[in-house]
């Protein structure tokens, strides 16, 4: 284990900085959202961007190569005005010789790459050499208020705690990290102390040992294993509940299906995942208590049994191939058309699509984005560990009104609390971070090759969810008792894999804290979930 700590205080001046313009030019037309630096430099506060005017004298060499969509926009031949987004604002200060101003940004190269960059500029001086007081208060002012612009209700200067598996995925977490993420994140100035894992499961024993109140965050650099790590290492202390609530589980996407960072914000490209941590909002999070036996484990992504944890576990050896692993792998299994008889009982909330639909419609219009759970200092439970279960476990007797049901030709069962399972693997098109209920969908193994891949194609096209093969329901709870000992099957938990044994299931509301863009999964929910139906419009 490898730990380094760091504190980014005020970015250096370079030795080129641009020559300062006069005190008096500085000090006409100021209001609250325009900086008059001199009568061809003025920086101002529109609605969603920072427009700079006459930035070629004193912009740094960096920012001139800036173009496309987010960061800084080349203008057209002769004109020299160009914009930064809000969201792309890393931060923005007077330096510590309080003679300029400096705005640092995140530039976007190419369509999944920023690199962090900064602009800086002169402030006018008195003839000492100096800065007027009245002018260092106004050019305070008008930082303050681009702050405020570029972060909204997300908190600045988050305390990190960084957790980089090196060999995550196809491998390389560890130069992702420091090439492309760690220069993010000192540009927005967040204090970070940095971990290295030498064996799988350690991020475990270092959760259950963090010192949550020096930490707002943890930011695992992997694929989806070591948030899983986090998240039952953080379960696994005296507090739980105070530790699961106060520190924000994020996700750097390093490994081969990345599912966590794809729903929270919307990629799987390192550096944009960063720029969203960096401004992202705290979102309560569900978290599912899974019991083999006597043992506790949170899920917070997906459980699956059948082909599609055959899936995940069997293609271990072909990481090497990233996500191309998974199409592989479903291509060799389909033509097996392998079943797996299990006794399922369900304790179901939402069992038809039209229902989950609506239950989807009115979570997203009517509740909006989740808000950070609030949690008194003197709260009874703060010091408490998990929640006791509900159900009890898949050992003890099956509870009042639950069901086995026999299932001889199951194909998959697979339960998801995040809609994404891998980029463009949108299999739980109607999962909410914090509705307490868990998506299920069930297929049979016996369906045709051919349907099976137009299953899968579905997905690509959205139809996944409405396809006719495929079972849908809102849970809260389940039982599933494997039939048939198989030494070769398994199953899969948050992509971890587990024995083949019985096990239990239920979901804890808003157990967990991450960081999403807009307090919602950035999936785009089933088809036409936002159209109002023929019934619907009947009755209105």
């Amino acid at each position: 284990m490898d730990i380094q700590t760091t504190s980014l205080g005020n970015g250096a001046v370079p030795a080129n900085a641009a020559k300062p313009p006069t005190v008096a030019s500085a000090q006409e037309h100021q209001s609250s959202n325009v900086l008059i630096l001199t009568p061809s430099l003025t920086l101002t506060l529109d609605d969603s961007v920072l427009t700079i005017a006459g930035i070629d004298k004193t912009a740094t060499k960096a920012a001139k190569r800036a173009h496309r969509n987010c960061g800084i926009g080349l203008p057209a031949r002769g004109r020299s005005r160009r914009s930064i987004d809000y969201y792309n604002v890393l931060w923005a200060e007077v330096t510590e010789d309080r003679k300029h101003l400096r705005i640092d940004y995140a530039e976007q190269t190419d369509d999944h790459y920023l690199e962090a960059q900064h602009l800086l500029f002169s402030l006018p001086l008195l003839p000492t050499g100096e800065v007027d007081n009245s002018i260092l208060e106004t050019v305070k002012s008008w930082l303050e208020i681009l702050l405020d612009r570029s972060y909204g209700s997300s908190a600045r200067r988050k305390r990190a705690w960084v957790v980089v598996n090196p060999h995550a995925g196809p491998g390389g977490a560890d130069k992702i990290w420091r090439k492309q993420v760690k220069p993010i994140f000192d540009a927005a100035r967040m204090p970070m102390t940095v971990v290295r894992t030498t064996y799988s499961g350690e991020a475990v024993k270092l959760a259950q040992e963090l010192n949550i109140d020096d930490f707002d965050i943890a930011v695992p650099c992997s694929g989806d294993g070591l948030p899983h790590e986090v998240f039952n290492g953080l379960g696994q202390r005296p507090d739980a509940r105070r530790a699961l609530s106060k520190i924000a589980v994020c996700h750097i996407p390093c490994g081969s299906g990345n599912a966590m960072s794809c729903n929270l914000y919307g990629t799987h490209r390192p550096t944009l995942a960063a720029l969203a941590i960096v401004k992202g909002l705290p979102t309560p999070l569900d978290l599912i208590s899974v019991t083999q036996g006597t043992k506790r484990t949170l899920s917070f992504l997906s459980q699956a049994l059948g082909m599609i944890a055959d899936l995940d576990i069997t293609t271990e050896h072909l990481r090497w191939m990233g996500p191309h692993r998974f199409t592989y792998g479903f291509l060799v299994l389909a033509l097996q058309k392998k079943v797996y008889p299990c006794d399922i009982a369900i304790k179901a909330e939402i069992e038809h699509k039209d229902g989950v639909k609506e239950h989807y419609r009115k979570q997203v219009t009517q509740k909006g984005p989740s808000q950070s759970p609030q949690q008194s200092d003197d709260d009874d439970d703060g010091d408490q560990g998990l929640p006791p279960l509900k159900y009890g476990t898949a050992t003890d007797k099956l509870p009042e009104g639950w069901e086995l049901v026999p299932h001889e030709k199951l194909g998959s069962f697979y339960c998801g609390n995040m809609a994404y399972m891998a980029p463009d693997a949108n299999f739980f098109a109607a999962a909410l971070s914090n509705d307490g209920l868990m998506d299920l969908v069930m297929t049979d193994g016996d369906i045709p090759v051919l349907k099976n891949i137009g299953l899968q194609l579905a997905m690509d096209s959205g139809h996944f969810f409405d396809s006719p093969l495929v079972t849908y329901r809102k849970v809260s709870a389940y039982r599933i008792i494997p039939r048939i000992p198989d030494a070769k099957c398994c199953i899969s938990i948050d992509g971890e894999a587990f024995p083949w044994e019985p096990f239990q299931a239920e979901v804890h509301q808003g157990l967990g804290l991450t960081l999403s863009k807009k307090g919602l999964y950035e999936a785009p929910g089933p088809l036409n979930w936002d159209k109002v139906t023929t019934t619907e419009r009947l009755l209105a």
